[in-house]
């Protein structure tokens, strides 16, 4: 996932992701991208939310031997729901403690606009995040916390 995470083409990281996902499943390679946001530098967290684009490629089992007879893969591998939600919560957090506008921006990008996208437990940062995206100078950022609904 370093790879991926350090190149700066959001297309060409996918060369880096895909295969991760097929080898070790979306839930491996998503939970190692939450934690270069998490924890990440800038540069490192940018890199993080260029590759969870591709992190969510169509797996196809003519493409990998890590599918068993018949197209069969452990569910296991694939299962997201948690990880998207920590996704989430570290987009969330990263937006309100970074400084950088083009973070901040990255990161909308990938938020989604509807309430019903966000698990409860995270209602309550989801609000303190639109309070202060309607609050703050920036048009762009402003205009997506207009366009948060139900």
């Amino acid at each position: 996932m370093t790879a991926a995470v350090y190149d700066p083409d959001p297309s060409f990281c996918r060369w880096f992701v895909e295969p991760a996902v097929y080898a070790f499943g979306r839930r491996r390679v998503m939970a190692a991208l939450v934690d270069y946001l998490r924890g990440g530098t800038d540069a490192e967290r940018a890199g993080a939310v260029r590759a969870w684009y591709s992190a969510h490629v169509p797996l196809h089992p003519d493409r990998s031997p890590a599918y068993g007879p018949g197209g069969v893969r452990d569910p296991a591998l694939d299962e997201t729901r948690g990880i998207k939600a920590a996704w989430l919560e570290a987009s969330l957090r990263v937006f309100a403690e970074s400084t950088d506008l083009q973070m901040r921006h990255r990161l909308l990008l990938n938020l989604p606009t509807s309430r019903t996208a966000y698990p409860p437990s995270l209602h309550k940062l989801l609000e303190s995040t639109l309070a202060s995206a309607q609050a703050h100078p920036d048009p762009h950022i402003r205009h997506w916390a207009a366009h948060v609904r139900e």
